[in-house]
C-alpha cells in the first residue's frame, strides 16, 4: 500500500513537472535565441507574433564606434521583446519618416521578427529580410509603413533591421584604414551581414527557414540588396533578392562604392575640420557634434567604398564578370520617381533650352525620347528625365547586368498607380517610396492618404507577388495576373496599376541614350 502511494505521488509529481515543462515549451510568445530567451507580443488581433528590439550585435559605441559589428552579449532570463529598439543616430533627413521607438542612439543594432501566430520551430517558412531606405543616412525599422502586421499572414517570417547610418556607418579615414589593416568604412553594410548571420543561427526558433531567405529593400535598401549580392562577405546568407528603386551599378545615383583612396582623402579632410588629432579623440566626440558636422557633407555624404573586404572591386565590375551571387531577382521602380520636378514647373521653351545646353548636337535625339512640344509634355518629360537620372537608370542597369551574367530568373516591374495627395506627398504621382505601403499592406499608416478600393486591390496583389517570390523564386501564383520573366529576348515586364498588364520594355531607348551620353564619373 505504501509502495503504491509512493509510486502514485511520484507519478503525480512527474506529471506536474512534465506539465510545467510542456506549458513552458508551449508558450508561443517566448523564443530562445543564441543570446537568451525573448518574450514578444501578439499584433493584428493575435494573428501575428512580434519580437521587437532583438540585439543582433554589440552596441557600436565607445571603442566599437567605426568597427565591424561584434557579437551581442548573452543574458539570463527572458528579455522583453515588446518594444522597438532605438533607431540609429541620424539628422532630420526626411520629413515623412515617422519612428515608433525611443531613439535615436548609436546603440541601435536591433532587429524585429514577425511571424504567423501558428508558426512553430518546425514550420520552415520563407524569410523576408527587409532593409529600409533613406540614402544610407536616415530611416529605421520602427517606421509604421513597413511594420509586420500583414505580410506574415501570407505565410512568411518577416525580419526588419536597423543599421548604422551616415558618418557612423560609412566614415573611411586613413587612420581607420590602418587600424583595420586596409579595410574600412561600410560598417552599415557589415551590420546587415551580421543581422543575416543572426537570422541564419536563430530564425528556426521563430518558424523560419534559414535556407530560404529573401533580402529586399527600397531606395538605399535596394542599393544595399544589389551590393550584398556582390559582396563576398554576404555569400550564402540569402537565396533571393528584391530591389525596389535603386541599384549600385552607377548610371544615376553613385552608391556603388568609391575607391578607398578617394574616400580616405575626402573623409580625412572632413575630420581635420573637427579639431581632433587622434582616433581616440574622434571616438570620444559626442554623437550630436558628429551629426552637426556631417550636415556639411549633404544627404549622401558618406557612401560605401571599395574597402578590399566587403567589396573587393566596384559593384559594376562584379556583375560584369558574373561573380555576384547567382540568385533569382525581382526588381523595378515607380513611374514618377522624379515627381520632385513637378514642383519646379517646366515650360516647352525651358525644356528645349535645357536639352540643347546638356546634350548639344544630340538634343534632337533627346527630345524625341523626352518630348517637349507643349508645356504639358515638357513637364511630363521633366518628371521622366528626373526619374531616370535619379534612380531608374541605375536600377535598370542592375537588372540588365544580372539577367546577362546572373544565370538566374529576373522579374521586372513598373509601379504606376498614382497616389492621391497626402500630407507629405502633394500631387497625384507614383512617387519615390510610394510602393512601400503596398508591399507591406500598411496603406492606412500613411498620413493624410485616402485609400481607395484600387489601392487595396493592388496592395493585395503585390503582397501576393512578393511573398510568392520569397517562397519559390517566382512571383506567379493562383489568382494573380501572369508576370513574365524579364528575358534576354522579350524584355517583358509587368505594369503594376489598377489593372495589371505586361509587355515589352518600350522605354529601353531612353536608358540606352542616357548611358551613351553619361559622364564617365557616373557610369
Amino acid at each position: 500500500m505504501q509502495f503504491r502511494m509512493q509510486a502514485t505521488c511520484a507519478l503525480i509529481v512527474a506529471g506536474l513537472f512534465l506539465g510545467l515543462a510542456a506549458a513552458t515549451h508551449a508558450d508561443p510568445l517566448t523564443a530562445k535565441t543564441a543570446q537568451g530567451k525573448v518574450h514578444g507580443k501578439t499584433i493584428n488581433d493575435g494573428k501575428v507574433r512580434a519580437f521587437l528590439g532583438l540585439p543582433y550585435a554589440a552596441p557600436p559605441v565607445g571603442d566599437l564606434r567605426w568597427k565591424a559589428p561584434q557579437a551581442a552579449a548573452k543574458w539570463k532570463g527572458d528579455r522583453d521583446a515588446t518594444q522597438y529598439g532605438t533607431h540609429c543616430a541620424q539628422g532630420r533627413v526626411f520629413e515623412d519618416m515617422v519612428f515608433e521607438d525611443a531613439g535615436p542612439s548609436e546603440d541601435c543594432l536591433f532587429l524585429n521578427v514577425y511571424t504567423p501566430a501558428d508558426a512553430t520551430d518546425k514550420s520552415k517558412l520563407p524569410v523576408m529580410f527587409w532593409i529600409h531606405g533613406g540614402g544610407y543616412s536616415g530611416g529605421g525599422s520602427s517606421e509604421p509603413r513597413h511594420n509586420g502586421d500583414f505580410l506574415p499572414l501570407k505565410g512568411v517570417v518577416l525580419v526588419t533591421i536597423n543599421y548604422r547610418l551616415g558618418a557612423f556607418g560609412f566614415l573611411a579615414t586613413s587612420d581607420l584604414a590602418k587600424e583595420a589593416d586596409g579595410a574600412t568604412g561600410n560598417y552599415g553594410l557589415m551590420d546587415m551581414v551580421a543581422a543575416l548571420q543572426w537570422v541564419k543561427g536563430n530564425i528556426k526558433q521563430f518558424g523560419g527557414d534559414a535556407g530560404n531567405v529573401t533580402i529586399f529593400g527600397e531606395s538605399a535598401g535596394s542599393f544595399a540588396v544589389s551590393t550584398l549580392i556582390a559582396s563576398p562577405m554576404a555569400k550564402g546568407l540569402f537565396q533571393k533578392g528584391i530591389g525596389e528603386s535603386g541599384g549600385a551599378l552607377g548610371g544615376g545615383q553613385t552608391l556603388g562604392g568609391q575607391t578607398l583612396a578617394e574616400r580616405t582623402r575626402v573623409d580625412d579632410e572632413w575630420v581635420a575640420k573637427l579639431g581632433v588629432t587622434s582616433l581616440k579623440d574622434l571616438r570620444a566626440m559626442p554623437t550630436d557634434k558628429i551629426l552637426d558636422a556631417a550636415k556639411t557633407k549633404g544627404m549622401v555624404g558618406f557612401p560605401p567604398d571599395v574597402d578590399g573586404k566587403f567589396l573587393t572591386e566596384p559593384v559594376v565590375d562584379t556583375y560584369a564578370a558574373g561573380k555576384q551571387a547567382h540568385i533569382p531577382l525581382l526588381g523595378g521602380w515607380n513611374r514618377d520617381e522624379g515627381s520632385f520636378m513637378a514642383t519646379r514647373g517646366m515650360k516647352a521653351e525651358q525644356w528645349k533650352a535645357m536639352a540643347t545646353a546638356i546634350y548639344k548636337d544630340r538634343a534632337d535625339e533627346f527630345l524625341k525620347l523626352y518630348p517637349g512640344d507643349t508645356d504639358e509634355k515638357a513637364l511630363r518629360s521633366a518628371i521622366d528625365y528626373g526619374s531616370d537620372s535619379f534612380i531608374a537608370l541605375g536600377t535598370w542597369k542592375w537588372l540588365e547586368a544580372h539577367r546577362k551574367t546572373g544565370d538566374s530568373p529576373v522579374f521586372r516591374y513598373h509601379f504606376e498607380l498614382p497616389a492621391t495627395p497626402s500630407k507629405f506627398h502633394p500631387g497625384t504621382f507614383a512617387f519615390h517610396s510610394d510602393d512601400i505601403e503596398y508591399v507591406f499592406g500598411t496603406l492606412d499608416t500613411r498620413p493624410g492618404f485616402t485609400v481607395s478600393a484600387e489601392d487595396r486591390k493592388l496592395s493585395e496583389q503585390m503582397m501576393g507577388y512578393w511573398t510568392n517570390f520569397a517562397k519559390t523564386g517566382d512571383p506567379n501564383g493562383a489568382g494573380l495576373p501572369e508576370w513574365p520573366k524579364y528575358t534576354m529576348g522579350g524584355d517583358s515586364l509587368i505594369h503594376l496599376d489598377s489593372t495589371i498588364t505586361s509587355g515589352p520594355d518600350t522605354l529601353r531607348p531612353r536608358y540606352e541614350f542616357l548611358l551613351a551620353n553619361m559622364p564617365p564619373s557616373r557610369m
